[in-house]
């Protein structure tokens, strides 16, 4: 590649401060034993304690001073980077509150980099960590185990792309702006995510004490309550999708890495269960209470999935959709008492479901409500996706010398 003028690549250590260990990893497991733990301290920073490539204070841990003193190699302070050393290869952060502790301890699977900022712009830096030519190297580098790890020297000889400082800050404030918009986007995606649940208590009350006395039915004995085909058909490279449990998400049918089946099994199992417009599909196995309202023409068959079709006199299936989402649901579930390892629910238990009928008006105001709602979060995810797009492109054009 052909650097712009002024620009050079170096490794990740010559950019390091010149202090003593400015890069350096956590102590051998055998260095620091869970009898080593006390009530308060010094803390001990996590690998989790880097989620999504930022810092996070949650569940630290501590040791003594004298302990610390003893593994004083491996302290990190503020304004420190975090890299994962072991396990979720490619992820960096950089310390930015030790909520009033002046040092902390890493562990074996982070490592520290304290950068010269004579040399190199902090953010700057950040940014190329979570490139992609950054995050390729780390992630190509590490051993190919269960447990993926980068040795020091690897992480020393990361290549980094060093414009003139003034260049490095201009394009770490582009990128900045850039990251601002997709966290604002995102944020926005939450908030709406806990709108409806707000509104539906608003109108409806709190369901599990009924406060305004609807009257109440068992979900079987208002909708046709099925499940999906008992078979275990053969999978095909060309067929028809078998929809499980692990496809339905955040209120969505998700058919990107779905079983195929045949034509003939196809068939059969929509003998028992055909899935139309208008349906409500919902796990049985695994995540329960993802209940999926079906908007379209489905051609697909289902298999550990229940199936609640609405008949005459039923009541509206947005209501029902989102009585299933919430804490309602979670109420109905914690009264099976089931045991074992993975959740589930079996059909007669979903039948026998007590639903709180609010007056049918009042059920359709508020799927009202909920198609206009649909429409903004629709609009709402394209621009989270339009930010994401803009800081990728952003984020490669950078470090490509096209900043």
């Amino acid at each position: 590649m052909t650097l712009p003028k002024g620009w050079k690549q170096v490794t990740l250590a010559d950019i390091a401060s010149k202090e003593r260990n400015a890069i350096v990893d956590g102590p051998f497991g055998s260095n620091l034993k869970l009898s080593d733990y006390v009530a308060d301290g010094v803390p001990v920073l996590q690998g989790k304690n880097i989620t999504g490539n930022e810092f996070q204070w949650f569940d630290v841990r501590f040791i003594s001073h004298e302990k610390a003193n003893e593994l004083k190699r491996s302290l990190v302070r503020e304004g420190d980077i975090l890299i994962v050393k072991i396990g979720s290869i490619g992820y960096s952060a950089r310390i930015n509150d030790l909520k009033g502790y002046t040092h902390a301890l890493i562990p074996a699977n982070l490592c520290k980099v304290t950068p010269n900022p004579e040399i190199v712009d902090v953010p700057y830096l950040l940014h190329f960590l979570k490139s992609p030519q950054s995050v390729q190297f780390l992630v190509s580098n590490a051993s190919a185990t269960s447990q993926p790890a980068l040795s020091l020297e690897k992480i020393k000889q990361l290549p980094v792309l060093l414009p003139p400082l003034p260049e490095q800050q201009r394009i770490a404030a582009i990128l900045d702006r850039a990251d601002r918009l997709r966290r604002t986007r995102r944020y926005a995606a939450q908030l709406s995510e806990s709108f409806l649940q707000a509104v539906f208590v608003r109108m409806f009350g709190g369901l599990i004490s009924n406060p305004l006395g609807f009257p109440i039915e068992l979900l079987g004995d208002i909708c046709d309550v099925r499940d999906g085909t008992h078979e275990s058909p053969s999978y095909v490279q060309v067929g028809y999708p078998l929809v499980t449990s692990k496809n339905l998400a955040n209120g969505f049918v998700d058919l990107s890495e779905v079983n195929l089946i045949s034509e003939e099994d196809y068939n059969k199992a929509n003998k028992r269960s055909k899935v139309d417009k208008g349906d409500i599909i919902m796990p049985m196995i695994g995540t329960i209470g993802n209940p999926v309202l079906i908007e379209y023409e489905p051609q697909y068959a289902i298999k550990n999935v229940a199936l609640i079709k609405f008949v005459e006199g039923s009541p509206n299936a947005k209501y029902i959709r989102q009585l299933l989402s919430g804490y309602y649901f979670e109420f109905l579930i914690s009264r099976l008492n089931r045991g074992g390892t993975q959740k589930f629910i079996a059909l007669d238990d979903i039948r026998n479901f007590a639903i709180p009928l609010p007056p049918l008006a009042l059920q359709e105001k508020f799927a009202r409500i909920v198609q206009q709602f649909e429409r903004l979060r629709a609009q709402q995810r394209e621009a989270e996706r339009q930010a994401e797009h803009l800081f990728q492109t952003l984020l490669k054009r950078a470090f490509s010398g096209e900043g």
